[in-house]
Formats: C-alpha cells, structure tokens, sequence
C-alpha cells in the first residue's frame, strides 16, 4: 500500500530534494507539505499555506498521514535570533512530531547535525541535541536521526560563511575522513525518504559518512 507523507520543510534544500523524490516515488500516494509560499502544483501533492506553520496542525492531521519527514531547518542568523532558531530547529519538529503521534502516526524521519549534543557548549549543537532526545521521547515506532556534515547543493538564500567552508571541504575531500566530506542534500533526501518507507522498528541514527 502506498504511503501518505507528512513533509516539513520543503522549500529548504533537503526538503525540495525530498519533495522531488517522494513525487516521484511509485511507494508515495500524496505529499503533504505545508509552506508559508506556495510550491509549484502537482498532482500528488497537498501543499496547505500559512504564515504560522503550526496553526496548520489540526489540517494536516486530518489528512491522516502515515509518516512525518522533518527536514526544518535554519540558522540563527537568517532566523535573526537565538528564540527564532530555536523555535524553527526545535519547538516545531516537537509540536509536529507530538500531533503525528497522537493522530496515529507511527513513524518519523529528521534531520540534525553531526555533533548534535544536549551538553555541546555551541547553541546550535545544543539545541539540534536536545531535538534529537525530546523526539525520542515521544516513543514512535520507527525514528530516523540524519546526522549530515555540512550539506552540499543550491541554497535558495546565500550563506556565506558556510560556502567558503564548503569550497575548503571539496578543496580537501580526498584526503577527509568520511565524516567530515560534505553531504549532497539529494543523498540525505534519499536516506530520509527510505527510512520511512522501510520503517524499521526503533530509533535509527544515520551518521554522516553513510551519506556521501
């Protein structure tokens, strides 16, 4: 049977990747991705538009997805403060991943950051660690942690400081050890898209060097 998919993020670089694969997908039924913009129409796609993504909710649910891929993500200086980040990075996965599961959703699929930690001294570590244990505490059958290095591909917005670290990156990736080559964002996408569609039972983390 095909699947439902809850989508989050999807006009970020992993999570157009995903929304590109899951169309695609013979094992996709319907992608379910809200957004503040609209996205260009498919056929198989439900693209609910709001400002505030978590008044979207209650219409999301009612849609019964049978699983969630959160690919929400920022930075602190595009969110503009250290509550803004937070707030996309961990308040909306939560709120999201709490509402799945009491709609009956029993799987779930993220993404974080290599040197995720609820004890790192760097807030964005910190925080993308304390998403990774309060989602697991929601207890759904099948969770999917993506851990990715720096993610490579087309960023919609400029990041400058992070281009240069990827141009040294791809400058040294011969002699990186796997973890710290980049990670394409359509490798990550795949990872996401195939861990809901195979569901295994428990908490997965995928690392970054099995993205590469």
């Amino acid at each position: 049977m095909r699947m439902k998919l809850l989508l989050l993020g999807a006009t970020g670089l992993v999570g157009s990747k995903t929304l590109k694969l899951a169309l695609s997908s013979e094992l996709v039924s319907t992608v379910i991705a809200p957004t503040r913009k609209p996205l260009a129409p498919s056929d198989r796609l439900v693209n609910p538009v709001g400002l505030d993504l978590e008044e979207l909710i209650p219409t999301l649910m009612s849609y019964k997805p049978d699983a969630v891929v959160c690919a929400l993500g920022t930075t602190q200086a595009i969110a503009g403060s250290k509550e803004a980040f937070r707030y996309v990075d961990y308040e909306l996965p939560l709120a999201f991943g709490k509402a799945a599961y009491t709609a009956g959703v029993e799987t779930y699929a993220i993404v974080t950051a290599m040197g995720a930690s609820p004890d790192s001294m760097s807030f964005y570590y910190r925080t993308k660690g304390e998403v990774e244990r309060d989602i697991q505490k929601i207890a759904f059958q099948s969770l999917t942690i993506c851990r990715p290095s720096l993610v490579g591909g087309e960023r919609n917005k400029a990041r400058a400081a992070e281009g240069a670290v990827l141009g040294l990156l791809r400058f040294f990736a011969p002699i990186l050890p796997k973890k710290l080559r980049i990670n394409p964002a359509d490798a990550i996408a795949a990872k996401l898209l195939d861990a809901v569609i195979v569901a295994k039972l428990g908490c997965r983390r995928i690392n970054s060097q099995e993205m590469n």
